[in-house]
Parts: C-alpha cells; structure tokens; sequence
C-alpha cells in the first residue's frame, strides 16, 4: 500500500538512517523502535510528508488518507471536545460547521443551493453518523459523554492530548501513524486501544515504549538501528529474539570469512617466493582481494543503555512502613477511604488501581508532600527512603542551573571527575552537562533524578510512574537494577511489563476497600481471575459496574432496598423473568420505530430539490428530530443491554 524506497535520512553531516526500503500493507501494525534519537519520530515524519527524505522516494496513492497523531492541542482550547474529535476530517467538519451557519441566518436568507451542497458532502461523508462514531472513540479513550461539550480548555494536559488521539481516529483514516499514543492513557483506554487498532483495515506504525502495549499490537517491527531500518516478522518479543540471532549470524559468517583469508593468507606466505608454486600463490592472493573486498565492518548499534546504581546505606529495620486509616478528599471527592497498610522490609511492593483512585496521592502523604485528612504514617526504625516523584519538575527549581551543577549539589565533597563519571552512567556525556535544566527532555530529566536517587543511597524507593518517559532501554536498565537493590520498594505504575517483572507483593486500592496479595503479580492475577492491568475483563468489569449502578438508582426509586434479586423466591423470579421479558419486546419494538424513523429522515435528506422546496425552519425541525431520535435510540440500546444482564442474573437464580 505505502512504498519506501533506498530512503535515507541526514541532518548536516550525521546521517540517521540510509538504504531503508520496505513496504507497508494493509492489515499489517508496525512497531516502530529505536534508541532515543535514532530517528524514529523522523521516519515517521517522512512517510506523513511533514519532513522531506535526504534521499529515496515513499510512495503513496494519491487516494490513501493518513491519519497522523499530533501534539497542537492548543489551537483547540475555546473548541467543544466532541468538535475537536470532529475536526480530524477537515471537509466533514467544514461541511457540518457551515450548515450549522446557514441554518442560524436561515430567517434572513436561506442559500437553498449551497445547504444542498454541503448535504450531500455530509451524506457521502457518513456524516450524520460521524458523531456517534466520535464519541464511542472519546467514551473508549476515558473521556465519558457528560464532558463532551465542554471546551477542550477544561480539561488538564494529559486528556486534551486523549481527545487530539480520538481525533485522528474519529476521522477514518486509510494509514494510522501515531508516535507514542498511550501516553497519559489508563489501563482500561490502552487495553481498548489495543482492540481498535487489532480491528483496523489499513496499515497502522506505532512509536511506543509500552513492551507489552508492542507486544499485543504489532504484527511487524521496524528496528531504527545500525544506521537503517530493518523490518521483523513479529511482535516485539519475538524481534528481540530474531535481532539477537540475525548479528550473531553475520558476526559469525565475517569470523568464517576471516578464518578462510587467513588461511589462504599462509598459503601465499609460505609458497610466494617458490618458482613451481608462484602460480598458484598468485591465483590465492587474487582470491584473498576479492574476499577482503566482500568483508564489511558491522557498524555499532545506536541504543545506549544508562547504568542504574541503588545502594542502601545501611538496612532498614523490619517494620518498615505503617499506614493506619487515612482519608483524604479534595473538595468533595474523597480519594482515600481509610486506607491500612503494613510494609516489611524487603517487599516490592507494586499498588494498583484506576486513575483517579489516589495512588499518586498516597505516596505524596508517605513522603510529607500532603497532609492527610485524616489517619496515621509511621517510618519504621532506621528508614531512608528516596522519591521518585511522577511530575519531576519540581526537583528542578533553577532553570538556568547545569545539569552538572544540579547533580554536584547532592555530591558537594566529591570533586568534578566523580560528578561526570555519574552523569555518564546515566549517558549524559561530553558537553551535556553543560546544558540547562529546563533544556532537558522528559528522559533525560527522569535519568537524572535517578542518579540523585542513587547518590542517596536511600533503603526504600517510592517510585511514582517511573518509566513514564524512559525509553525501552532505559526501562530494562532500570528493572535490573531494581532487581538487584536490597532495599524495600514501592511503586505505582501503569507498564504492565515493568510490573510483571517486579512485584512480589501486589496492594489494590479500590472505592473504600484496599486488596493485599503476597506474592507475585501473575500470582496474583492467577489468584484473582482478574487480570487488572491487561484483559478484557477490565473493560467488561466497567461495563457491569456501570450497569449496576444503573440499576441501583432504578430499584431506589422504586423503593426497593437493591438486594431484591438474592432475596427472591423462584415464583418471584419467574414473574419478574416475565416482566424484563415484555419490556424487552417493548424496547425491541421501540428500536425498530427508531431506526425506521432515521432512515426515513436520511431518505427526505437526499431528495433531490428537497431543499429549495422545504422552508428552513422544517428543515431545521427536522434536524432536529433526527439528534433527538439518535438519542433515544441510543438510551433504548443501553436499557436493552441492561435487561439482558438483569435476565443472565435472573437465569442463574433458577
């Protein structure tokens, strides 16, 4: 579908990457990685046309739309956040923005021609179901419908870049190219994610650090290294495995090659200067030439791998945590509902849970950043623990401050050569500790912490999201050196693979109740049947949460007391089996008239001259009407849902 041909790619004398040639095909989901400056997110610019190649050609049919994920949320702040999803197709939304305009002004003039026109494009658009479509995206992506019509300024940084992904998504793309679209996602939004991109067409290439996000979703890797591009049968694992193998094999085929001109080599020493056997050296040496020739240097490979140090001063005592009922609220939404906690020594302890819920919150009030509301935290005997905060810029109070200058500060008796030698674990060489601070990237800044981290040689690390802008290298780096700290560790994150390979102790924190599990997390997730951070489960637990709620608030309001289903006897089970039974062919019937009425409202639409003969106050009632009717089709969808689960409920009490 898409070529790329002997691409290549420079910026003054460093070249990126060169003799880069694959094809991208429908169907297929391509990782794309490589070390941080590799020249991803520039491959990924070069086939979206924003950047022009060195040198090569992509090709792409003319008719191939792409969708390419963006960071501008800022020209959007006054907009409606199911407007701003809406803008992903430019002509669509011209078209709907426009009709909208004339329908406003339609009392002074109505231009009958042009509302015609721009009903067509909606038509041929798919318009009219264009925001459903958008807004099943932002409900899937953590953005639930009451928030839909606000402006995208209400929201903090982390959603508004939700909303720019459900925009390049609402707009029905033919190639998705998205550079790092599970950041600031949740559990539930990566896992539907992976489900919409499993289920898309076209050809999708994905910039991400999530191992597990890769694994579940590529079908293909491009590997950004040795100076190209490589393409890989496979997920992200099983590339690894297959990268391995392949510089194995050449690294041997050029000892072999070697071994043979070496050999051949004493050949032509020994005999060179025999008259009988001048010859025959010759016809060796010539052969010597020609395979020294074929011989290539393998260049090195550009990831780089920082060194993380964590050594504990001295252990803790046993005790190393206690945490007794602790409450806190902001404003009227309380976070923690009593939460009791005991931590020992030694413990990895991993703590989970939906956003929102207070995990962030928790480790701010164990580190004396809030106040609780109410309870206790006690530090066991001879504790030190170090803070790896998930927003690190206020570890950074001085922006015109050197990146050596900060890291001498929690160093000051060590001299210049022990401060660079630091910085270099972490990768940060030659004149890179001269730059600024606030000049640093997301990673850099992270690495940098964690080498303050490991010059205080803390017992207990509490570690917020911490590889929230490491790159995958990094983040391997970093869980072998937790693996191999002695110390007590406590973290919140999201990466599903960092927590599989860490913890051995698992704490859930959910509305008012708090799940401890000793033992590791896939012993967890065997234990439990629930897989929080990665299955389908996850989704459909929502869902049934929602629905319960649904049907608490309608048995109150019937005055039941919400536990009637457990309390029936079967004839009452029976009888109300009968009645969810009649309202389902009532709601069944209702979705028919529904459906039947919008498609009715569609046809009169694209009458031909059904605008220059319909005034425009009936075609705005008409509008009208339809909104209304999609609406309560939807509402009647979610109430047949809802009596479906009431029946299985009903069935199992039988």
């Amino acid at each position: 579908m898409i070529s790329i041909s002997n691409l290549e790619k420079g910026f003054g004398d460093r070249t990126l990457f060169s003799g880069a040639s694959f094809q991208l095909n429908a169907g297929e989901r391509y990782g794309l990685v490589g070390a941080n400056g590799s020249g991803k997110t520039t491959l990924l610019n070069v086939i979206s046309g924003s950047i022009e190649a060195t040198h090569g050609q992509v090709s792409i049919p003319k008719a191939l739309s792409l969708g390419v994920l963006k960071q501008d949320h800022f020209a959007y702040e006054s907009e409606e956040i199911l407007g701003v999803a809406l803008m992903g197709n430019p002509e669509l939304w011209s078209a709907l923005s426009e009709k909208e305009a004339i329908l406003a002004e339609s009392e002074e003039d109505f231009d009958y021609e042009r509302f015609s026109e721009l009903e067509e494009t909606v038509q041929r658009l798919d318009g009219y179901a264009a925001e459903a479509r958008a807004a099943t995206i932002l409900e899937g992506l953590g953005l639930p419908t009451e928030v839909h019509r606000k402006p995208l300024s209400t929201l903090s940084g982390g959603f508004k870049l939700r909303v720019l992904l459900a925009q390049v998504l609402a707009s029905a793309p033919d190639v998705l190219l998205l550079d790092e679209p599970t950041n600031h996602l949740d559990i539930i939004s990566i896992r539907w994610l992976e489900k919409f991109l499993q289920g898309f067409l076209g050809p999708v290439v994905i910039i991400s650090h999530d191992h597990r996000f890769l694994d579940n979703v590529s079908t293909r890797i491009l590997d950004v290294d040795y100076d190209t591009v490589t393409l890989y049968r496979g997920n992200y694992t099983q590339f690894l495995a297959a990268k391995v193998a392949e510089r194995e094999r050449r690294e041997k085929e050029i000892t072999s090659r070697e071994r043979e001109i070496a050999h051949h080599q004493q050949f032509v020493d020994r005999f060179r200067a025999k008259a009988s056997k001048a010859r025959q050296a010759q016809s060796k040496l010539r052969f010597i030439e020609k395979k020294a020739a074929e011989l290539v240097v393998l260049p090195g490979s550009s990831r780089r791998y920082p060194t993380f140090r964590f050594e504990q001063r001295r252990p803790s005592g046993k005790e190393v945590l206690t945490i007794r009922n602790v409450h806190k609220a902001f404003g009227e939404n309380e976070v923690l509902h009593g939460v009791n906690l005991a931590v020992n020594r030694g413990d990895r302890l991993a703590i989970m849970g939906p956003n929102g819920i207070g995990k962030s919150t928790l480790l701010k009030i164990l580190m004396g950043e809030l106040e609780a509301d109410a309870g206790e935290v006690s530090w066991g005997y001879e504790t030190h623990p170090g803070y790896f905060a998930q927003d690190n810029k206020n570890e950074f109070t001085d922006s015109d401050e050197s990146t050596e200058a900060w890291l001498w500060r929690f160093c000051p008796s060590r001299d210049r050569g022990f401060v660079r030698g630091q910085m270099g674990l972490m990768l940060f060489t030659g004149d890179e500790g001269k730059k600024k601070v606030s000049a640093l990237s997301g990673g850099e800044a992270a690495r940098l912490v964690f080498a303050r981290l490991g010059l205080d040689n803390p017992n207990v690390l509490v570690l917020d999201e911490p590889t929230n802008h490491l790159d995958l290298e990094s983040i391997e780096a970093l869980i072998a050196a937790l693996r191999s700290f002695d110390g007590t560790l406590i973290f919140v994150s999201h990466d599903r693979w960092f927590v599989s390979q860490l913890a051995t102790r698992v704490v859930e924190i959910r509305p008012g109740e708090v799940t401890d599990y000793l033992g590791t997390y896939e012993e967890y997730v065997h234990a439990s049947g629930d897989d929080h951070l990665d299955a389908d489960t996850v989704l459909l637990k929502a869902r049934r949460e929602k629905r319960r709620k649904g049907r608490e608030g309608k048995t109150r309001d019937r005055g039941d007391d919400g536990t009637r289903s457990s309390a029936l006897s079967p004839q009452d089970v029976m009888k109300e089996t009968r009645r969810l039974q009649r309202e389902l062919e009532e709601i069944t019937e209702a979705i028919e008239v529904r459906e039947a009425r919008l498609k009715s409202i569609d046809a009169s639409f694209c009458e031909d001259g059904f605008y220059e003969r319909t005034p425009p106050d009936q075609v705005a009632l008409l509008e009208q009407e339809r909104a209304e009717t999609d609406n309560a089709l939807k509402a009647d969808l979610q109430r047949w849902g809802d009596i479906e689960s009431q029946l299985e409920g009903l069935s199992s009490l039988v």
